[in-house]
């Protein structure tokens, strides 16, 4: 059994205190490809995978903003593993909002105990381009399912992977599989310049047999914040990483003097003006990301605690929005701009600070800035809101 955390404040008092520990490898783990098993399983058992269990059911419903608080702490010491579980809440979530009474029971119950939620939800691409959508087959009072996804974050750590299909009319339904169920298989070939112990691969799926109990749908109408929810733990996941590079950044430019010559006395670069400038201006990036994802997350919990307010949903959306668009700004512009202000010695490869800004260009492409800052526009000047789902 897990640890089960209770409040708020003890959700983010053991991130930190996990960051600290998962901080110390982090180069090591980048530059080897060491994949993060032994750092995910204290994740499992610290209890904060299972934070956003509700508390009827035993966990500790945290707010959404300290949801964001405990991934953003996570990605500034790695933004690895502050991705890995991105899928899980995810995952977490839908149940809340689209799983039946029974199971919510039994899911809750495996977070609970520490189980962990992976993904299979994008489909690869077949030699023309399109899409090779998995399908629901109907198959002895369940389905059977076929098909290869890509971008698998958190499948091979994961004790049960939500795998997105579509039934005969379309829709989709998300299948939950155990990752040793017949017909699976997860292959380790993700090969980004970033993010590299994610081991983001693909699930191969054989005429995998589901139960149907085990299979719930993955849409409904009305007002929703679940595609909020979702980028919000993205706009963290920057945020996070933006903070960590923040940080290296300051502990090598406090260590660091510039060269003197006859006349001209060697002085600490953080004493020259300019820099402190510039380190200013990046940390007010930094900072504002960070105001925007507290403010997004109270904004998603106000809307939900009025499930039939639109407008309160319209402003969680615009307000996630913002704050994705910030974030990706800040975790882009942080993690390179700092290297101006140092000198060669910062590029050294046993360093490996270039990971900071790796990892940051690899996860913002997930969700491209221009779309959030249209939303954003869109929604001042036309008063359209964003989307409930992806586009």
């Amino acid at each position: 059994m897990a640890r089960v955390i209770k409040t708020d404040e003890e959700a983010i008092e053991i991130a930190r205190e996990l960051a600290g520990d998962f901080a110390k490898g982090a180069a090591r783990r980048d530059s080897e490809r060491i994949l993060p098993v032994a750092e995910i399983e204290a994740l499992s058992q610290s209890g904060l995978l299972a934070i956003t269990v509700p508390d009827e059911h035993g966990g500790a419903g945290v707010r959404t903003r300290t949801l964001g608080a405990v991934v953003r702490e996570l990605s500034a010491a790695d933004g690895s593993i502050g991705q890995i579980p991105q899928n899980h809440f995810w995952y977490v979530d839908s149940i809340r909002e689209h799983g039946t009474p029974e199971q919510q029971a039994f899911f809750y119950r495996e977070v609970l105990r520490g189980r962990r939620l992976g993904n299979a939800a994008v489909d690869a691409r077949g030699s023309d381009g399109t899409r090779e959508r998995a399908r629901l087959r109907p198959a002895d009072g369940g389905y059977l399912i076929s098909g290869r996804k890509i971008y698998s974050t958190g499948a091979l750590f994961a004790h049960w992977i939500p795998v997105i299909a579509l039934d005969d009319d379309d829709l989709h339904h998300t299948a939950f599989v155990t990752r040793d169920t017949p017909g699976v298989a997860i292959v380790d070939d993700w090969d980004g310049i970033g993010q590299r112990t994610t081991a983001s691969g693909t699930v191969l799926l054989e005429d995998v047999y589901v139960p149907a109990d085990r299979v719930m749908p993955g849409r409904r109408d009305g007002v929703s914040t679940f595609r909020s929810f979702g980028l919000l733990i993205h706009a963290a996941i920057d945020t996070g990483i933006a903070e960590g590079a923040l940080a290296d950044a300051a502990a090598f430019l406090r260590g660091y003097t510039k060269g003197g010559w006859p006349g001209n006395e060697t002085a600490k670069v953080v004493e020259d003006p300019v820099v402190v400038q510039r380190f200013g201006e990046l940390a007010v990036l930094t900072r504002a990301a960070r105001a925007l994802l507290e403010s997004a997350g109270d904004a998603i919990d106000r809307a939900r605690a009025n499930p039939h307010e639109t407008a309160l949903a319209d402003e969680a959306a615009v307000a996630m929005a913002a704050a994705r668009a910030q974030a990706d700004r800040a975790a882009l512009r942080v993690t390179s701009e700092w290297f101006e202000l140092a000198g060669a010695g910062a590029a050294l490869r046993r360093l490996n600070l270039d990971r900071h800004w790796r990892n940051a260009r690899t996860h913002t492409v997930h969700d491209p800035r221009r779309l959030k800052v249209h939303d954003v526009g869109d929604f001042h000047l036309n008063g359209i809101a964003p989307r409930s789902f992806p586009r």
